[in-house]
């Protein structure tokens, strides 16, 4: 594949193509990974990362044919990072936005799914209008933040981890802790959390993407990434570690499978 791209490429005005050239002569992939998003990337015992997302990047260095470098993100730095060409790649629980689609080259098709809820202490909510006028843990950097402030009148506590936050709960700073549904059911299966539950609905589902430069979006990087996440879903990849990494999966996955496969019937 990396013979393959290399000799495409050399046949390519250097414009259309140099941050996939720089990756090939390089002879490494810099994705930006989140480093405590269990189980999506986290520490392993020997301080390597681990996850369903680095199992991904690691698919994309693998079909280049060159070694994944992964750096280390969080929600407020991803994007500069990208910007400034400390990594050219992020796989990182990333909302596809429309605002953030003006400044990176967001890559279709999304690889998951999810939407912000509420972790709390059981019986301290039943409905989101319970968080009106409360003070409620959140994330700096995250999407909907704004709107749980200004839609539903919280009083938000933003933390820079997600483990801040989340002591902030168990510290009593805050009625409710404010993040994804696929963290906070990976919560609520550690013993840890007994006596606490995800009491609301998500507010909405929204697609994570993976991203490029803006500039990459149409040029080689971008095509070749799509392609990638294409596959991904085409192929079952994403169930696949979705029941490696035990996450329960939504009929999202399943669907975007079966809309995603190709026929091959006329192959026989």
């Amino acid at each position: 594949m990396a013979a393959l791209l290399a000799g495409t490429l050399a046949t390519s005005p250097a414009s259309a193509a140099d941050r996939l050239k720089e990756i090939l002569e390089r002879g490494v992939v810099r994705v930006g990974l989140q480093g405590a998003f269990k189980p999506w990337s986290f520490p392993a015992p020997d301080g390597t990362l681990q996850g369903i997302e680095v199992d991904l990047a690691k698919s994309v260095a693998d079909t280049l044919g060159v070694k994944l470098e992964p750096v280390v993100i969080t929600s407020a730095n991803r994007i500069p990072y990208l910007q400034q060409g400390k990594i050219d790649l992020i796989i990182g629980g990333m909302y596809d936005a429309s605002d953030r689609r003006k400044i990176v080259g967001m890559i279709e098709p999304a690889y998951w799914s999810s939407g912000p809820t509420l972790l709390a202490r059981k019986g301290t909510i039943k409905d989101w209008k319970d968080i009106a006028n409360k003070p409620v843990c959140g994330k700096q950097g995250n999407y909907y933040n704004k709107q749980v402030q200004t839609d539903l009148q919280a009083n938000l506590i933003a933390f820079a981890g997600n483990t801040e936050g989340k002591e902030g709960l168990r510290a009593g700073k805050c009625v409710a802790w404010l993040y994804d549904d696929v963290s906070i059911m990976a919560d609520l299966a550690q013993p840890e959390w007994e006596g606490y539950e995800m009491p609301v609905p998500v507010l909405y589902n929204n697609p994570w993407a993976a991203a490029v430069p803006l500039d990459e979006r149409d040029k080689a990087w971008g095509t070749f990434m799509t392609g990638m996440a294409y596959r991904w879903q085409a192929s079952g990849t994403l169930i696949e570690l979705g029941r490696k990494w035990g996450v329960t999966l939504s009929d999202w996955f399943a669907q975007q499978n079966q809309k995603m496969r190709w026929d091959t019937s006329y192959l026989k």
